[in-house]
């Protein structure tokens, strides 16, 4: 079998132009006497890193004829999502066809030339155009139906309000000096001197004997060192784009356990939703919408649906998203205000580019004698034994250490470590544990289910990760952030918190990815006491100052201007910078770079058989022949491609049935590709930047 390597070109910021030309299809190569023509692929599956495809090729001969053919390909996948790129590497090139042409010395001569010139090339290719052109995906292995979609407590209020979450009873700890303690397990300021609680919000400052009571009243009576602290420790930074804050201070709900909250601005506004029988409450920053026919209403949290006969008795049941009224189904893509509703329901292309989203690893290359790690206990080790599993996983540490047969494991940043000890040294894993797949949902390091290791050499480690390593899951056809389960966190001379799912807005937008809609960044909330974070390996993305404005509200540029989709990347650190000993950009081998075809429609496609199809622009399908010696287009009825070689081509008319099915599956590949350069192009245009992140070490 022959092998080539395509590495990843990569492009920085002010190559933007470079890199679209490098991305566009149809490329041209020169092969000796040969003048090949790539076409945009059809890529057929991805299971893990392996991508499996084909793509159109036509070459011109040194006779000046044009033939038109097929080529089946596998390669592993090489990503960054970050700038949305991806290299194939490692291709074998399984299978060139050229249709109706058999037994033909010179043509096996060309197919040699192209195995052999091909290996020199190199070619870039979009994850977006190739999330949408994918025509399936393997299964995720996955324990979706053991998610707990339990509902929290969630709360309705019609006036300015904020939940303030305590990760469980509260735990106090004296400030350093002074008479000050503070909630340790909170990302909020809480603080108490004597028998007066103190908590900073924005601009307002709060305070009362009661902790948990709900009657917390505003002050500008604070004493100085309190606020001094407070100076030390809250963020005071401020995006130019977020609007002030109200001037009326908003009311407290102090809670310690998993809830969520509903404010609207007032009685609810009802906005009806074009071609379906829902109304839209237009007044909120929350997704709520009402059924008609049913008077019920759904509020979407965490890409989970939850409905209610009545908000103010804020009784609420899970609803399975196969089980949404089919009047879901015709929320609008082009109504700005709901689109964002598309990606929970089942079935609409938003939802599917998700899904697929889902499964495009993040890779990396890992240098064995460079990558290294530590692992902080709070005291001695401890471990607790993962239910069903024959694993341990220690407690009293913010790293996520594994005990399987005898060796301890880490993982770190997305990178598998190994040791014989607890305490290391720790040296890059080549294998990853197989009872890994056996831990549940259940337990707080489900997430490295999601980390790989694909291949190993002397020198490095292939590894990549889903973002199931950062809470986000599939379930019902749809994605959904976080397990549903509470995870005890660890208390002893430190405090480290676990991933939470509720309590802080979270939402899913296509352009930004999973955010959440408390300002982390706007003074309400601040990591200040400990660097621990609530949400898991990539930190926090806050949304908009209150809220996300249902995704949409503040338009297409704006989602694009806080980054495309939640890929900040684990192997690289904040400043952007690959981690020691990590490569998330290979280099780049000698050789053919293809080059943008001018004046070339990029409209041929293959089939599954590998005949050769063209649309015209009025959307006429016409099958390409080579058994033409003037190479015109033939119109006669196309073959019905065999299981068995044929000597000579079938000419006997394919029947109705056949036909439409080989249309509509054109037809579905032409509507892919479309789309994803359509996603492509507005995505380059709007241009992106990464999103501030605050909070904790990423695990």
């Amino acid at each position: 079998m022959k092998k080539f390597v395509i590495l990843l070109f990569v492009c920085s910021s002010f190559l933007l132009q470079a890199q679209e030309n490098s991305l566009t299809w149809p490329r041209v190569i020169k092969a000796g006497n040969y003048k090949i023509t790539l076409y945009q692929p059809q890529y057929e599956t991805l299971e893990e890193n392996m991508l499996k495809g084909r793509m159109a090729i036509s070459v011109k001969t040194k006779e000046d004829k044009l033939l038109f053919g097929a080529m089946w390909f596998d390669a592993r996948l090489s990503t960054d999502l970050e700038t949305r790129m991806a290299s194939l590497e490692s291709i074998d090139i399984l299978k060139i066809k050229f249709p109706d042409i058999e037994n033909d010395d010179n043509i096996e001569v060309l197919k040699e030339v192209l195995l052999e010139d091909l290996e020199k090339i190199n070619i870039d290719i979009s994850i977006d155009k190739l999330i949408a052109s994918l025509e399936t995906v393997s299964e995720e292995k996955e324990i979706s139906e053991n998610l707990d979609n339990s509902p929290p407590k969630i709360y309705f209020r019609q006036e300015p309000t904020v939940l303030v979450s305590i990760d469980g009873e509260p735990k106090f700890k004296t400030v350093d000096g002074k008479k000050i303690e503070y909630i340790v397990n909170t990302p909020f300021f809480i603080v108490k001197k004597k028998n007066t609680f103190y908590l900073k919000g924005d601009h307002f400052w709060y305070k009362t004997e009661d902790l948990y009571s709900n009657e917390w009243k505003t002050t500008k009576s604070v004493p100085s060192d309190i606020e001094n602290l407070a100076d030390k420790n809250v963020s005071s930074q401020q995006n130019p784009e977020i609007e002030e804050g109200d001037s009326n201070p908003p009311k407290l709900i102090i809670t310690t356990k998993a809830a969520e909250l509903v404010v609207t601005k007032g009685d609810l506004a009802y906005e009806p939703v074009k071609n379906t029988t829902l109304l839209l409450v237009g007044n909120t920053e929350s997704d709520l919408l009402l059924e008609i026919e049913s008077q019920t209403h759904y509020l979407l949290l965490n890409g989970r649906w939850y409905a209610t006969k009545s908000l103010k008795e804020e009784k609420w049941k899970f609803v399975e998203p196969k089980s949404l009224p089919k009047t879901f189904l015709s929320i609008p893509a082009d109504d700005q205000k709901v689109v964002g509703l598309r990606v929970s329901i089942p079935g609409t292309d938003e939802a599917k580019e998700a899904l697929y989203e889902q499964q495009i690893p993040q890779t990396a290359e890992v240098n064995r004698k460079q990558a290294t790690t530590e692992v902080t206990y709070d005291g001695k080790p401890k471990f607790d034994k993962v239910e069903g599993t024959n694993l341990s996983y220690a407690i009293n540490t913010e790293s996520t250490v594994l005990y399987i047969n005898n060796v301890y494991y880490v993982v770190d940043n997305a990178v598998w470590f190994q040791s014989n000890s607890a305490q290391g040294p720790w040296i890059v894993s080549t294998k990853r544990p197989d009872e890994v797949e056996k831990i549940p949902p259940s337990s707080p390091v489900y997430n490295v289910k999601y980390v790989y290791i694909y291949e190993s050499t002397p020198e490095v480690v292939y590894v990549g990760y889903t973002p199931g390593y950062y809470h986000s899951y599939m379930y019902g056809g749809v994605i959904v952030y976080g397990s549903g389960y509470y995870y005890r966190p660890w208390y002893g001379m430190y405090y480290y918190p676990r991933p939470v799912t509720y309590g802080f807005g979270v939402h899913y937008n296509p352009y930004t990815g999973w955010g959440f809609s408390v300002g982390v960044s706007y003074g309400w909330m601040s990591m200040s006491f400990h660097s621990r974070a609530y949400w898991g390996p990539c930190g926090y993305r806050h949304g908009y100052r209150h809220g996300y404005h249902n995704g949409y509200r503040r338009g297409y540029a704006a989602g694009y201007a806080h980054g495309k989709r939640n890929s900040n990347n684990v192997y690289r650190t904040q400043n952007g910078k690959n981690r020691p000993g990590i490569s998330t950009r290979p280099a780049k081998t000698q050789g053919n770079r293809p080059t943008q075809a001018k004046n070339t429609r990029n409209n041929l496609y293959t089939d599954k058989a590998g005949n050769v199809h063209q649309r015209d622009k009025n959307g006429n399908w016409q099958q390409k022949r080579n058994n033409n010696s003037n190479n015109k287009t033939q119109t006669r009825p196309q073959t019905k491609p065999e299981s068995k070689p044929q000597s000579k081509p079938q000419t006997r008319p394919q029947t109705n049935d056949y036909q439409k099915q080989q249309r509509q599956q054109l037809e579905k590949s032409h509507n892919n590709r479309s789309r994803g350069n359509t996603n492509y192009n507005q995505y380059r245009s709007q241009g992106r930047s990464r999103q501030s992140m605050g909070g904790g070490r990423r695990r």
